[in-house]
């Protein structure tokens, strides 16, 4: 691995990029060196500079064939290397789909391989490097990184320590593999249960709590040098539409958004937030045209610039996500979220389509030259703050010293306890005694898995019941059992003494309920543990019990199979409420409700 001064000996044109340091912020000397900086790159290098791009692969220089031929066919260049000689890309972002992130040793030589591959070019610029550990149910670094629960289980606990606690812990661990910048934390507030692309993503639906947690994320993850992003400016907590696949639209006025909506956004703000992502979502009340906020002069510039004083980074959501395209073409999106007030630009379907459109708008006065400068000036300035500078590389030292250690490991099982929610115990029959209910018939949904999870679910949560001294056995049955499926599980249950279900987003029609109405027929109790969204309680109430976990990833099940086992008391509360399956106007549980014993 190479020392920042072997590269400086091999690249003359590094040197005046180093020299800049870590001073560069708005006003300072540092912000002359880099004016001075942008005044001597091109063009071509300016334009890369606005890019986030994806490649695949394990090694910035020697990627897996298969690999290969994949970034041919997308991106036109064989490796990381060659993006960034081909593209000068001043941001990288990390996919486990993409073979980036198999394990922390390698995905810190990969960092270092695409700053050694960056910092070789002329002006020898750094790269921002980024991922989405948001933990829970959307994690891109697996184990034996250290995960945490996820966003609405912070709610449920409402500690703002612990949520200080999950950005320190998880941003030293990122920067240690190289990693720089993290889409993370969700700053919507989620007020729609059939939200389908946030969900248990948000902290909750209670816009204050929502702040507090938002700001105390941010000051953790920035505390160990990572730029922390809020995300999806202005808000995208009230949509039924995902905009991974449609273009949602929201119907919030400009006073509830006030309320709403834009306070997360400002306490992240006041917290220095590092950059900001927008969301591909049509707000008619914010900006009236029909463009999404990612495309939106009113949204973007007028509001989140000029109303709350913001002069971060703006990052755009994946520009490959249907709610960006639907208007207009991927050749004028990225011109129009620049002439709208972003600075980066991520992950464009189609770099060269993308990066030569920026390049001609540049060239026949549609867009400046200046303009670019306003963005690169910013990148550039957070780059400086994280002292990438200095010396953007990482060491297998600092991997093995602060990765997945056994300290930050026992904090987020700490922090897990104090999320599980208890919101039904009839008869108090939590917790499980090992006397009367040794033997446990553990079923349920077994969801594809993200990377914070060892195995699926049902085998998760009867392996740590069984260490916990119970006998569990595990059967799955999937979030849609047939007849047979569910008879299977019935006669199974005749030879437990209890049986524990993982349940995912259970609807009126689903077969999930079936499946507990006939296993509480059996007369075992019935303990339900929602894996996912918390409102599958209002759905089963033929369960003995029902526990709220807002992930399947190993760190909540195990903490939900302590609380099962009476390891562990429940000391979560509800962080939205949950309505009636019958009557949505009337709500069941409200924020704040949880039972603990």
């Amino acid at each position: 691995m190479p020392s920042r001064r072997t590269v400086l000996a091999a690249t003359a044109g590094v040197t005046a990029a180093l020299a800049i340091g870590t001073t560069a912020s708005a006003g300072t000397p540092g912000d002359k060196k880099l004016r001075s900086l942008i005044s001597r790159m091109t063009l071509e290098e300016k334009v890369g500079q606005l890019f986030v791009m994806r490649v695949y692969g394990h090694s910035a220089t020697t990627p897996d064939q298969a690999d290969i031929d994949a970034n041919l066919k997308e991106i036109g260049v064989r490796t990381a290397a060659e993006l960034i000689a081909e593209y000068r890309v001043g941001g990288i972002i990390y996919f486990t789909w993409a073979h980036n992130t198999k394990d922390p040793h390698q995905i810190a030589d990969l960092s270092n391989g695409i700053q050694r591959a960056s910092l070789t070019q002329p002006r020898g610029l750094p790269v921002l490097i980024t991922t989405d550990q948001e933990h829970g149910i959307v994690c891109r670094v697996g184990k034996p990184a250290t995960l945490f629960p996820g966003a609405m289980a912070m709610g449920a606990g409402g500690s703002r320590d612990d949520a200080h606690t999950l950005g320190r812990i998880s941003g030293a661990e990122l920067r240690a593999m190289g990693i720089n910048q993290d889409y993370s934390p969700d700053a919507d507030v989620n007020i729609n249960p059939a939200n389908p692309v946030i969900g248990v993503r948000s902290f909750g639906a209670d816009p204050d709590a929502v702040a507090r947690l938002v700001a105390a994320e941010v000051a953790g993850y920035q505390r160990s040098s990572v730029a922390a992003t809020a995300k999806h400016f202005p808000g995208h907590g009230d949509t039924a539409v995902d905009s991974h696949y449609g273009f949602p639209v929201i119907t919030h006025s400009r006073e509830l958004w006030e309320k709403l909506d834009a306070v997360p956004f400002r306490a992240a703000v006041k917290a220095g937030i590092d950059s900001i992502m927008t969301a591909h979502i049509q707000f008619p009340a914010l900006d009236d045209s029909g463009d999404p906020a990612t495309l939106s002069h009113p949204i973007l510039t007028g509001i989140l610039r000029e109303e709350l004083g913001y002069d971060g980074v703006v990052v755009t959501d994946s520009l490959g996500m249907q709610g960006v395209r639907t208007k207009y073409g991927d050749d004028r999106v990225p011109v129009l979220a620049l002439k709208a007030g972003v600075d980066q630009l991520l992950n464009p379907p189609d770099l060269a389509t993308a990066w030569n459109a920026v390049l001609r708008a540049v060239q026949d006065g549609e867009l400046t030259e200046s303009r670019l400068d306003e963005s690169i000036l910013r990148i550039l300035r957070l780059k400086a703050r994280l002292r990438l500078f200095d010396d953007p590389y990482v060491s297998q030292k600092g991997v093995e010293r602060t990765v997945g250690t056994a300290a930050h490991l026992a904090a987020a099982d700490r922090i897990a306890e104090r999320t599980t929610t208890l919101l039904v115990n009839k008869a108090g029959l939590l917790p499980l005694s090992r006397r009367t209910h040794r033997k446990i018939l553990v079923v349920g949904a077994d969801p594809a898995s993200p990377s914070g999870t060892t195995g699926p679910p049902t085998g998760v949560l009867a392996t740590a019941l069984t260490e916990l001294g119970f006998t569990a056995t595990a059967l799955s049955t999937g979030t849609a059992p047939s007849a047979a499926t569910v008879a299977a599980a019935v006669a199974a249950a005749q030879d437990a003494d209890a049986v524990v279900v993982g349940t995912y987003n259970v609807t009126l029609g689903s077969s999930q309920r079936t499946l507990v109405e006939q296993l509480a027929a059996t007369g075992r109790p019935v303990v339900a543990v929602a894996i996912r969204n918390p409102y599958d309680v209002a759905q089963l109430p033929s369960a003995s019990a029902h526990l709220a976990s807002y992930s399947w990833t190993d760190v909540e099940l195990r903490a939900a199979a302590r609380v099962i086992a009476g390891r562990a008391a429940p000391r979560g509360k509800l962080p939205v409420p949950v309505q009636q399956a019958d009557d949505p106007a009337k709500v069941l549980y409200p924020i704040g409700y949880g039972l603990s014993y």
